[in-house]
């Protein structure tokens, strides 16, 4: 069986490696905000509490076939239970929460909103009087979503999407203990299992025999695969190959890619002003990104290392990929 993870991981790497890293990444982001669009699809049957158990479901059954947890990564469960399912418990939140807040609100806002949890993370440590520029480009741009001539906000969308970000920022807190705890994508394996059992009666309850129907399956599956298992596993792939500053410069692109997803598949029109709040988010999560005295040269270190172990840390940020993003 371990041969057989083995087998998977290297098959995984031999076909990214043809792709330059920038376009892992930009796959990654694009998948996760054409997953959580697609996702709509199957509002009507199963609701977003259906779609949210069946996506955790299948991602962690991919995930587990892909990593397959060994020994070691359960006997870890004695010493970091905690951990682990604090992380699961807040994938399991924050799923709940910005897939009810896509039901409500245009998925570029929630996407926006919900970006302004890990960008809060990264600004934490400022201690410069600059640092306080991306923060108000920041807070501009919100402003700017809530102007009154683009689409109208659902309060109650809005508030699920502040959750959603509150959730994502404290993962990316648990996650980064996690990382150093489990090897490989072993740990958030397991976490994601623990957010589909949580969610379990959450989706069970509200869409009971529906779940079974076979396009509802499908459409679960794909979001499962385009929005968890492939942005994963291209951002492991990625981390690899270029330093955290560009990783997370790239992935401040997201705001933009929901609004383009919510656009394209779910029709979802916004205004000048709201496009122009979502750019100044994204520009103020670039800005962070490159303020952060020190960095440039700890990331070129983590770029030209490249014995097993950097590889092997580098498989480990991906569970904690947020905290690499969005720094």
């Amino acid at each position: 069986m371990r041969m057989q993870q083995n087998a998977m991981a290297r098959g995984l790497a031999t076909v990214t490696d043809r792709v330059p890293a920038p376009g892992l990444v930009l796959a990654g982001v694009c998948g996760m905000q054409f997953g959580a669009a697609f996702a709509a699809s199957a509002y009507a049957q199963v609701g977003a509490a259906g779609v949210v158990f069946l996506r955790l479901l299948i991602a962690g059954v991919l995930l587990y076939a892909l990593w397959r947890p060994g020994r070691k990564a359960f006997a870890g469960l004695k010493s970091s239970w905690a951990t682990l399912l604090g992380a699961g418990t807040l994938l399991a939140g924050h799923h709940i929460a910005f897939f009810e807040a896509v039901n409500h609100v245009p998925l570029g806002i929630v996407a926006t909103i919900e970006f302004l949890g890990p960008f809060t993370i990264a600004l934490l440590g400022s201690r410069r009087v600059i640092d306080l520029l991306p923060a108000f480009l920041a807070v501009s741009g919100v402003l700017l979503l809530s102007d009154p001539g683009g689409a109208p906000l659902h309060p109650g969308g809005l508030a699920l999407a502040a959750v959603a970000a509150c959730c994502w920022a404290g993962y990316i807190l648990v996650s980064a203990r996690m990382a150093t705890r489990f090897g490989g994508g072993q740990g958030l394996t397991l976490a994601i299992i623990w957010a589909a059992v949580l969610s379990a009666p959450y989706g069970i309850g509200y869409a009971g025999g529906a779940l079974l129907d076979p396009q509802v399956l499908g459409v679960a599956a794909v979001v499962a695969v385009a929005s968890s298992v492939l942005p994963y596993s291209l951002n492991l792939e990625a981390l690899r190959r270029i330093p955290p500053r560009v990783f997370g410069v790239l992935t401040s692109l997201e705001p933009a890619a929901g609004a383009l997803f919510g656009l394209l598949i779910l029709g979802q029109h916004l205004g000048v002003s709201q496009w122009i709040g979502i750019a100044a988010v994204a520009c103020a999560s670039v800005a962070a990104t490159s303020l952060r005295p020190g960095e440039r040269r700890k990331s070129r270190v983590h770029a030209t290392n490249s014995t097993s172990a950097a590889q092997d840390g580098a498989r480990d940020a991906v569970e904690a990929e947020p905290v690499t993003i969005r720094q």
